[in-house]
């Protein structure tokens, strides 16, 4: 862009945001297309839209067997502290295709749009809600403008929803919203996994990578950091509230989120809730490095712990 323009806002070689209001953002993988019955892993994968302004891409492992069985469905929240990535990119579809392969589900990983262009508290979150009731619409077929690999192939008794960075906050409000208003047709959220969870307290620094994220996805939240949306410990609403029977918190060694995200977990463990909480807690790994390279000896502890949590 040109030097000539001034700026409001940066996170050095991350995003620029202009005064003008024209945003860059700096670190993008490169678009990777759908591909059906990929010739390689044999797992297919498509693009739907879920409402005039967001869509998601759906990923089919291969069917194998003639004694076909139902698939598990994971709604997918993908990271980038709200304002980078994409369910579309090269990284995201290398990540989810590996997932796939290790846990046998039918995954949709939602596009939902990036602040500050839509800033919080609504967009991401009700984006990613309207798409986990769009999926739950398709558990009563009606024969009419239904995604047809919902209909035949998914099993909506094991509905779960994951995330990583910002997309695990996403799955923590989800499952805090799920407890207290019903998704369609009824159908329940039987678990979900937080993969190095971009929550925030009272010992983030504001000169934090995090800090900087959080403050231009929702420059004007109520109570900074103490706003309940980012800093799960201000409001204790999760003591009996989660929409939700099952929870898997991932940290890893080297990033600087593992210390909230233990926190959490011991929070939740030692609250009124009555489903069940588990950590994975990875060494010598930085912050969701398992999406940067899912085939790693490190991923595949991860991959192989997700096949048994997702069944």
């Amino acid at each position: 862009m040109s030097s000539n323009k001034e700026l409001s806002y940066e996170i050095p070689h991350l995003i620029r945001v202009y005064k003008d209001e024209t945003i860059e953002r700096l670190m993008v993988s490169p678009y990777a297309p759908p591909s059906l019955d990929d010739p390689i892993t044999g797992i297919s994968s498509k693009d739907v839209v879920i409402s005039p302004d967001f869509s998601a891409r759906i990923y089919l492992p291969k069917l194998t067997s003639t004694s076909f069985k139902k698939l598990p469905i994971l709604v997918y929240m993908h990271g980038g502290g709200f304002v980078l990535g994409s369910a579309f990119t090269l990284l995201e579809h290398n990540y989810l295709t590996t997932m796939v392969s290790h846990i046998n589900a039918l995954v949709i990983s939602v596009e939902y749009r990036l602040a500050p262009e839509n800033l919080l508290p609504t967009i991401a979150y009700e984006d990613c809600w309207t798409a986990l009731q769009w999926v739950a619409s398709h558990s009563t077929s009606d024969g009419r403008h239904q995604e047809p690999w919902l209909v035949d192939y998914g099993d909506f008794d094991r509905l779960y929803i994951g995330g990583d960075g910002s997309g695990a906050n996403i799955v923590h409000n989800l499952s805090l919203k799920a407890g207290k208003e019903r998704l369609n047709n009824d159908v329940q959220i039987l678990g979900g996994f937080l993969g190095c969870p971009f929550f925030l307290d009272f010992k983030t620094c504001d000169e934090s990578l995090a800090y900087k994220f959080w403050m231009l996805s929702h420059p004007h939240a109520h109570g900074g950091i103490d706003n309940a949306l980012i800093n799960p410990f201000v409001d204790r609403r999760f003591e009996a509230d989660f929409g939700c029977k099952r929870l898997l918190v991932v940290v890893a060694e080297k990033d600087s989120t593992r210390e909230i995200g233990i926190k959490y977990f011991e929070t939740v463990k030692e609250s009124e809730w009555d489903g069940e909480v588990e950590i994975l807690d990875i060494e010598g790994e930085g912050h969701c490095f398992y999406v940067l390279d899912s085939t790693s000896e490190k991923a595949n502890i991860l991959m192989n712990h997700l096949a048994c949590f997702i069944v």
